[in-house]
């Protein structure tokens, strides 16, 4: 009687891992203050992660590298911008003569990094939707649907697939 319950017990567990299987989650985008947060699941990614879980599908991954691309960028300008404009500000509050020429300049910076971090979230939403639009549903019960509907023998509920 042990060894059925432990038998049991085994295939049962083996069965739900199998279920537990599921295909990729897609990938969603959240707005928050000052840009995107990008999901997969429950998981947050980062931009690394992202190009990283798109890998499986080539457009998508194509997409994400050349949206990569803006965004390293985009920190370039935006780092150096903020460096240029911080050190003024800095040596005005030491009380030192500051080269408000350099904050000017950073503000430039800044300015050019905008519109590359917009192209940078253009091109990851269309990245993303084309690696969702490439997921495909092995499940049985994605594929299939169940309706209460009346039959030749009264009401019942039919399962379609």
């Amino acid at each position: 009687m042990k060894q059925i319950t432990i038998i049991t017990f085994f295939l049962a567990m083996s069965f739900s891992c199998a279920f537990g299987q599921a295909v990729t989650d897609s990938i969603t985008a959240k707005k928050v203050f000052g840009g995107y947060e990008y999901y997969q699941g429950f998981r947050r990614l980062n931009v690394n992660q992202l190009a990283k879980a798109m890998k499986p599908n080539e457009l998508a991954y194509e997409q994400i590298k050349k949206a990569q691309t803006s965004y390293a960028a985009a920190l370039v300008f935006s780092y150096a911008g903020g460096f240029m404009i911080g050190y003024p500000i800095g040596t005005a509050i030491a009380g030192g003569e500051p080269n408000w020429a350099l904050a000017g300049i950073g503000a430039g910076l800044i300015a050019v990094a905008i519109p590359l971090n917009r192209s940078f979230n253009k091109k990851a939403r269309q990245a993303i939707d084309t690696f969702n639009e490439g997921l495909e549903s092995d499940s049985f019960w994605d594929r299939s649907e169940l309706k209460l509907s009346k039959t030749e023998s009264g009401l019942g509920l039919t399962l379609s697939f």
